[in-house]
């Protein structure tokens, strides 16, 4: 009977010693399974059918895979893409809510827009460049310019006349086209859309003239006779479009607009899910399927690790400023 009893109590004290242990490891484990646990949002702050919508659908799939997890586009438009970054500003810091834009978020709208409920720096933190697409200065096809000289030479005959379309106050096509008419002493009236399709559109339809727009949205229209392109917005000719002379080579040399398309998150991110997402977007990018895809649609593809978005940002907002100064564009 001793013997038994001292059996029992054995048994018991060993069953209650894995009690402890198994709730000591419960309380102790992580609190959070393995980034990501579900799906996560890409918010595109455009209008579906644009240059960075387009980037962003090439990219979703392949991330899907290599992430485990659906991610899925979200577009919300408006305010020269200051509503969907202020949302992504706003968002928790976990990484399951991500912006991907161009430079127009965060160094143009900067440098034009004082009341933006984002800051560049303190906001967000970079995942990664996906590359750059330099924008093209477009003409519906019976404009009566086939050459940015020509079309200097239309517009001083007829001061205030003809109308060049952006995809918003505070983008990058809106600089581009205030740059060029400074630069050109041209009088052309500003035409402000919400995004790069509704532009578009009203360029093939006659409704504008003119616009800039990337050459991811440019190169399928221009190869279908839709519209002409009369320069591009870099120091020389792109890669992509080497038959479309730079504007910097059409007498105005310092004439330079290329946009850069980059994934982020809100500020704060923990250092393991900023480098999963990282390491993710830069396997998508290498892929060479991914990456012809891209370059298909007229991205100069070019993987840079989230730390060079601080670099850049650091770098481009003084110089659009002092664009913007001499421009006399008054900000918002």
């Amino acid at each position: 009977m001793k013997k038994q009893s001292v059996l029992l109590r054995h048994i018991r004290q060993t069953a209650m010693s894995l009690v402890i242990v198994s709730f000591a490891a419960l309380f102790s484990a992580p609190s959070h399974a393995a980034f990501p646990e579900k799906s996560i949002t890409l918010i595109v702050p455009y209008p579906a059918g644009g240059a960075t919508d387009t980037i962003a659908r090439k990219l979703q799939e392949p991330l899907s895979k290599i992430l485990g997890q659906v991610v899925l586009i979200d577009n919300k438009p408006g305010a020269g893409t200051a509503i969907g970054a202020a949302l992504v500003a706003k968002s928790q810091a976990d990484g399951y809510t991500l912006l991907i834009s161009s430079n127009t978020t965060f160094t143009v709208n900067p440098a034009l827009k004082d009341n933006l409920q984002y800051d560049a720096i303190k906001s967000f933190e970079g995942i990664g460049v996906v590359g750059t697409s330099p924008l093209v200065l477009l003409a519906n096809p019976k404009l009566e310019a086939n050459t940015v000289k020509e079309l200097v030479a239309l517009a001083k005959k007829e001061p205030g006349k003809l109308s060049i379309g952006s995809f918003g106050n505070g983008t990058t096509s809106h600089l581009a086209a205030e740059m060029f008419k400074i630069m050109a002493g041209v009088d052309i009236v500003h035409v402000p859309y919400k995004g790069s399709a509704p532009a578009m559109t009203d360029l093939i339809g006659g409704q504008i003239p003119l616009t800039f727009d990337t050459n991811v949205a440019a190169m399928p229209v221009i190869a279908s006779g839709k519209v002409k392109a009369l320069g591009i917005a870099s120091k020389t000719p792109s890669a992509q479009m080497p038959t479309i002379p730079a504007i910097a080579q059409s007498g105005y040399p310092e004439f330079e607009m290329v946009p850069w398309v980059v994934i982020v998150a809100p500020r704060g991110l923990p250092a393991e899910v900023q480098v999963k997402l990282s390491l993710a977007l830069e396997t998508a990018i290498k892929d060479p399927a991914v990456r012809a895809e891209l370059i298909k649609v007229g991205l100069d593809v070019e993987f840079e690790p989230g730390s060079s978005y601080d670099t850049r940002v650091a770098k481009e907002l003084p110089l659009l400023k002092t664009y913007v100064k001499q421009a006399n564009i008054p900000s918002e």
